[in-house]
């Protein structure tokens, strides 16, 4: 790829927040490299990135697996300038009638290769004195989630270990962000058995988080819910009694 401009790799890429926040980096004057499952899609976002004046990469791997492993080497010897980690999906339904494969797979896109990747190329971004790190939690990051205990979870991980690491790389020009969406129209909703929920009836949309998140992260914003609505829900759940948010959490998973 061209020297000339930044290199960014988004993963989960093939749709959704993914696929806007890699046209966004393109029009900002980033390189892309790209990750997801579906190599049809991917191709199609990478056109889009193509059509925005920016050079793209495909990588068609799913990050469940030890396929991470290869992208995490990959990047580690690639002057990356931005990494956003995106990928990740969420389970609904009880713990109990959750199958056990498929939260095992959640855990390890949520949260191991999240960890992983940005592990690969943070020592490269402090050799060189510069880089930015964005990943997606979500507004389940800030209180638990009854129907999707185990996907909040992750999510309140992510949230945690991007603010720790944000004040570990303090002053050192390498920039963390985690950015909380709300429900957001997506794939997300259909894969995690949530469509016709309560939860799902004032989604944003995916090029909108996007815009807010591009802008988060190319300001060093260490934390940034989208929507104004997300923003009072998640500062209002610092003063409620965790009890009674749990509850209204699991009211809003009901599906209608």
């Amino acid at each position: 790829m061209s020297a000339t401009r930044p290199l960014a790799l988004v993963t989960g890429a093939s749709s959704g927040i993914g696929a806007e926040f890699s046209v966004e980096l393109a029009r900002s004057g980033h390189n892309l490299i790209l990750s997801g499952r579906d190599a049809g899609r991917l191709n199609e976002v990478a056109e889009r990135v193509r059509a925005a004046g920016a050079e793209a990469e495909t990588f068609v791997l799913d990050l469940k697996d030890s396929a991470v492993e290869t992208l995490a080497r990959t990047v580690s010897i690639r002057p990356l300038a931005v990494l956003v980690n995106n990928a990740g999906f969420g389970l609904s339904d009880p713990l109990a009638e959750n199958d056990p494969a498929e939260l095992a797979a959640m855990i390890a896109v949520n949260v191991t290769a999240l960890t992983l990747l940005t592990r690969a190329v943070v020592p490269g971004m402090l050799t060189r004195g510069a880089g930015r790190i964005l990943n997606v939690a979500s507004t389940a990051s800030f209180q638990p989630c009854p129907g999707m205990a185990v996907y909040g979870a992750t999510k309140a991980y992510v949230l945690s270990f991007s603010e720790a690491l944000a004040e570990e790389l303090a002053g050192t020009g390498v920039t963390v962000t985690a950015l909380c969406p709300g429900p957001t129209t997506t794939g997300f909703a259909d894969r995690a058995s949530l469509k016709g929920a309560k939860l799902f009836d004032s989604a944003m949309s995916a090029s909108a988080v996007a815009k807010i998140g591009l802008k988060a992260l190319l300001g060093g914003r260490r934390t940034r819910v989208a929507g104004l609505r997300n923003r009072l829900m998640a500062f209002s759940i610092r003063f409620a009694p965790r009890r009674l948010t749990t509850r209204i959490a699991a009211a809003l998973m009901k599906k209608g």
